[in-house]
């Protein structure tokens, strides 16, 4: 067996094959020498070759689609000698799945003629080894999200990858039905820092790649709701009182809403775990949710951050920051820059030599040469406050 690895639009890839076929193909993961480890721990004995002129088309194919062209990657040629014969029943159904489409494993499952079997088609493509030719990003859950994907990233990559194929659940016409996506493609926006401050650059290229990832949200009130529980509470202590108040409601783990609040006693609040203090914020946020001063999801798609603030800064207990947080990492917005964030302060003078934290202000003058890619520059940040220890807010 031979590998290479090829520059695309995403970062470098790799592919593996033999003589009958390509044996894998990797997505960024690090580092080159990361992978160049991975792919030699994956397959024993396989030798870095230049590929030939089959593989190098594959390359080709393979590098077009991730820059956006509607290649069809069915007919590349693929060894799946020592795949199990359920697995490669479910790639080759997969593989049908062309650009800009989306199935779900049920109906993946449908096709195949077992129909139940949406689970057993969901572990296939778990571990399905030719990603982007198998095309598992296209198989989505069966209410339109994403699903999982077992691919470095996460869900976040799978999101990535059918943003660039302009792909959509056919039941919504949305890429995320209920869930706004990454409002910008991450890969310019590092492009974009890299150029405008080499120190950041530095700093960056000492991290590796930037792993911004969305949080799943049904509604702004729950995101909000949540928010209120966690503030001034370990995360275990805030996960466990906000398990007990969703426990509270019918199906309340799924979410519960801000009608569910205004019709429950405080003492059951307060017996959930929640201050009073907190109890009066979940009360406000789900009178004015009701009122409809709390925007929907689909309406804060045409607000901008300034005006998303705004609106839901009338909240009692809910503070810039708060919303800072929601616009980053629930909504995707790719222009936040929370300055008064301590996190991000200290990763600002740990990235530029300063021996102390600088003001908000100082932070908010040198971000401007970011702009209008600041929320990958504060990812950057915490990740230098901290890179021992996960320090995103939650």
């Amino acid at each position: 067996m031979h590998f290479t690895l090829f520059p695309t639009a995403i970062g470098s890839c790799g592919i593996v094959w033999g003589p009958a076929g390509i044996r894998a193909v990797q997505l960024p993961e690090g580092g080159e020498a990361q992978m160049r480890a991975r792919v030699r721990r994956d397959f024993a004995g396989v030798k870095e070759s230049s590929p030939p002129a089959a593989v190098q088309r594959a390359i080709e194919e393979i590098s077009g689609l991730l820059r956006g062209e509607s290649n069809d990657l069915s007919g590349l040629a693929l060894d799946m000698a020592d795949i199990p014969l359920f697995h490669r029943k479910v790639y080759e159904a997969a593989r049908l799945v062309g650009p800009g489409r989306t199935v779900s494993y049920g109906e993946l499952a449908a096709r195949l003629g077992v129909p139940g079997a949406a689970r057993a088609v969901g572990q296939a493509l778990g571990r399905n080894p030719f990603t982007l030719v198998v095309p598992c990003h296209r198989v989505l859950a069966a209410d339109g999200r994403m699903g999982g994907f077992s691919a470095p990233g996460g869900v976040a990559t799978k999101l990535r990858l059918l943003s660039i194929e302009h792909s959509a659940p056919a039941r919504s016409g949305e890429l995320f039905p209920d869930e706004p996506g990454l409002d910008f493609d991450v890969a310019a926006a590092v492009r974009h820092l890299a150029d405008a401050d080499a120190r950041l650059l530095r700093m960056m290229d000492a991290i590796g790649p930037c792993r911004l990832e969305l949080r799943r949200t049904a509604t702004v009130f729950g995101a909000l709701a949540r928010a209120i529980v966690y503030q001034q509470l370990t995360g275990r202590a805030a996960q466990t009182i906000h398990a007990r108040l969703s426990a509270l409601f019918p199906r309340g783990h799924e979410g519960f809403t801000a009608e569910q609040v205004l019709r429950t006693a405080d003492a059951r609040l307060a017996a959930a775990g929640l201050s009073r203090q907190k109890i009066l914020s979940l009360r406000d946020l789900a009178r004015k949710t009701v009122d409809g001063v709390i925007p929907t999801l689909a309406e804060t798609r045409g607000m901008s951050d300034e005006a998303i603030i705004e609106r839901l800064t009338e909240v009692r207990g809910i503070g810039r920051w708060t919303v800072e947080m929601l616009l980053i990492f629930r909504l995707g917005r790719p222009d936040v820059l929370p300055a008064d964030d301590y996190g991000i302060r200290k990763g600002f003078a740990r990235t530029y030599g300063k021996r102390k934290v600088p003001s908000p202000a100082d932070v908010t003058r040198h971000g401007e040469r970011w702009r209008p890619y600041r929320t990958v520059a504060s990812w950057y940040l915490w990740r230098a406050a901290d890179q021992l220890k996960d320090t995103q807010p939650a």
